[in-house]
């Protein structure tokens, strides 16, 4: 991800191909050593390839990734529903607590 989030930064930057040697310096500037062969082979892949090009294809395959959470199991509801319960409770017995500090002044009385 490093290789191609330099790759990209890069590219935004004005440099419509970048080569080996300017990733790595834009690594090295953030204390990162690049792997020559790893660089060479990413830019292998994306030779040819406009960034356009590279995003849609990315968002065609994010799609295909199912991104909900799975159904809650009503024993599970159950369990977060108790649990905001004492949650609830909680909050109110503090609320008492913090009102006893008080002690019938204030800091700028």
């Amino acid at each position: 991800m490093k290789y191609l989030a330099a790759y990209l930064l890069l590219v935004q930057g004005g440099n419509a191909s970048p080569s080996v040697a300017d990733i790595s310096a834009l690594l090295e500037t953030v204390g990162v050593e690049a792997e020559e062969s790893r660089v060479s082979s990413l830019l292998s892949e994306l030779e040819g390839k406009s960034v356009s090009e590279l995003i849609a294809t990315g968002n065609t395959k994010l799609a295909s990734v199912p991104s909900g959470g799975a159904a809650v199991s009503s024993s599970a509801a159950g369990a977060s529903a108790g649990a905001a319960e004492e949650a609830a409770e909680e909050e109110v017995e503090e609320a008492k607590e913090e009102s006893d500090d008080d002690m019938g002044f204030g800091l700028f009385d």
